[in-house]
């Protein structure tokens, strides 16, 4: 007989005589959440809030007014699940992934952006759930392998080229969650948990021969050098032999950065597992429980300490398994509340560290355009426009009006909303910053104008074939907002396009714009 057979048996047994089962790790989320709230949480979501919210999340784009529509009127008590194990498998989550993880990663360093085959390795790796250990190993060290050429973008970008400082401090913050940058001439003046010592630990791994692993280093405050060979944080020193001229293939296997693929990403590397799990939570659920997310230090604790190691040690468990983490937090009650407060509660209570509601976050550069070009229905245009080989569109030149046509096809459209709504180059995208810029782009951008003219198969086109008002009003809701109007909202819309029938397709343009100009399509709430 089957050995999980003996394990739901046992399950099931403990549970009817009363004693503790084991729960699943969504429902354990639950139970951390709850066990701090202290309080009243948010009702769960709608289901048109839910599906909205889970397109974003796992396939950068919100549903076709179809698609959630026939979501809501399907009568399967467990259509959450089936939708989240439908778009887990769908070829979008990879590009969702590679675009989100590429931010991360590269963080819109100068040439990141856009590159083919970086795009298509990453978005392969996550369609085909490549484990996240094995994904990591293979961003630190692809040298011998061509067909991993494409991973060795992640130390390659301009700014980490030939550059093992940057590289320390940017593995440091993004494979580790440790900031380390100011340790390296000193201890950490604010932060004892960073030494001088672990950041020339790390800086010993990414030298380029064994013989160039043991880094010798001096506190500015502290007289009388030191030195260390490749040392990860909490790990012993690696101590790495030294070899003749005659063995090169001996001092092959004691590459440091080839030592570091093999150390850093490894079940016991608790710094590694609590990152990894602390950024895929901040991708489902809007905030980190280590926040900011690069300062993981016992002066700067988790939110819920007991569920970050929870969710550390339980990815590890099921071997860096990155669909089944972002599977379990988007069954759990914590990711399906609804965003809004309840009515007469005190907003205080409702802190967004609380996890008592679902925590509204802004769309990403990569979601914002998926998601206009599908509102505005240009999307399957755009889809299928050709692109060239090397384009020279530029979207500073474009805003600046050096370009004088929109962009017209998909890689030109996320280059444009990446420049305005992207971070500069290098800077880690944590928090929403909203600019000047962004608001006027949204307000007076040609390209959103140029979406909104009729054309064959996009939404102007469709809703002016229409005749009721109230139709209108409706399909546009659903369109953009991915829900239905309010009585209030449908009477408004139906006055205003009744006031400015006059101006035939320019009503319905600017009643559009007026909804993807709204806080509400710029936000995944």
């Amino acid at each position: 007989m089957h050995p999980s057979f003996h394990c739901r048996l046992f399950l099931a047994v403990t549970f009817a005589l009363g004693q503790v089962a084991y729960a699943d790790l969504h429902e354990q989320i639950d139970q951390a959440i709850s066990a701090k709230a202290g309080g009243e949480v948010a009702a769960p979501a709608t289901d048109e809030e839910f599906a909205r919210r889970l397109f974003l999340d796992l396939t950068g784009n919100i549903p076709t007014a179809e698609e959630v529509t026939a979501f809501v009127a399907d009568s399967n008590t467990n259509k959450r699940t089936a939708l989240i194990d439908r778009l887990l498998a769908a070829p979008q989550y990879g590009r969702r992934m590679q675009e989100a993880m590429t931010a991360m990663l590269l963080e819109r360093r100068t040439g990141s952006i856009p590159d083919k085959e970086w795009n298509k390795y990453l978005a392969d790796s996550f369609n085909a759930n490549k484990p996240w250990n094995v994904l990591t190993r293979e961003l630190l060290f692809a040298d011998d392998d061509e067909g991993l050429k494409p991973a060795r973008k992640f130390l390659g970008v301009t700014g980490r080229e030939k550059a093992p400082h940057q590289m320390t401090q940017d593995i440091a913050r993004l494979l580790l969650g440790r900031s380390i940058m100011c340790a390296q001439c000193h201890d950490h003046p604010n932060i004892g948990d960073y030494t001088q010592s672990e950041y020339f630990g790390l800086f010993s791994y990414l030298q380029d021969k064994p013989e160039q692993a043991k880094s010798e280093f001096e506190s500015v405050f502290v007289k009388g050098k030191k030195e260390t060979f490749p040392r990860l944080p909490g790990k012993e020193q690696v101590t790495i032999p030294v070899f003749t001229k005659e063995q090169v293939n001996e001092a092959k296997a004691f590459r440091p950065r080839l030592l570091l693929a093999r150390d850093l990403p490894t079940t016991d590397n608790e710094h590694f597992n609590r990152n990894i799990a602390n950024r895929l939570w901040f991708l489902m659920m809007g905030r980190g429980l280590v926040q900011p997310l690069d300062l993981h230090h016992t002066a700067n604790p988790p939110s819920h300490p007991e569920l970050l190691k929870l969710l550390a040690d339980d990815f590890a468990a099921h071997q860096y398994d990155v669909k089944y983490l972002l599977r379990q937090i988007a069954l759990s009650k914590a990711y399906q509340r609804t965003s809004q407060i309840p009515a007469g509660a005190n907003p205080r209570e409702f802190a967004p560290e609380s996890y008592r509601i679902f925590n509204p976050k802004p769309l990403s550069p990569e979601q914002l355009a998926w998601s206009t070009m599908r509102a505005t229905g240009n999307l399957v245009a755009l889809e299928a426009a050709e692109v060239p080989e090397k384009s020279t569109f530029g979207w500073y030149n474009y805003i600046n009006g050096r370009v004088a046509n929109p962009p017209g096809n998909i890689p030109d459209v996320l280059d444009l909303f990446v420049g305005v709504f992207g971070n500069p180059p290098g800077e880690a995208e944590m928090d929403f910053t909203p600019s000047m810029g962004q608001a006027l782009f949204l307000l007076n951008e040609r390209l959103l104008q140029h979406w909104l003219e009729s054309k064959n198969g996009n939404l102007i086109e469709m809703v002016k074939k229409q005749t009721d008002s109230s139709v209108i009003v409706e399909t546009m809701y659903l369109t953009i907002y991915s829900r239905r109007p309010t009585e209030t909202e449908r009477n408004v819309g139906i006055d205003f396009l009744t006031t400015h029938k006059a101006r035939g397709d320019l009503a319905l343009a600017d009643l559009a714009w007026a909804l993807i100009a709204s806080d509400e399509f710029r936000m995944n709430h």
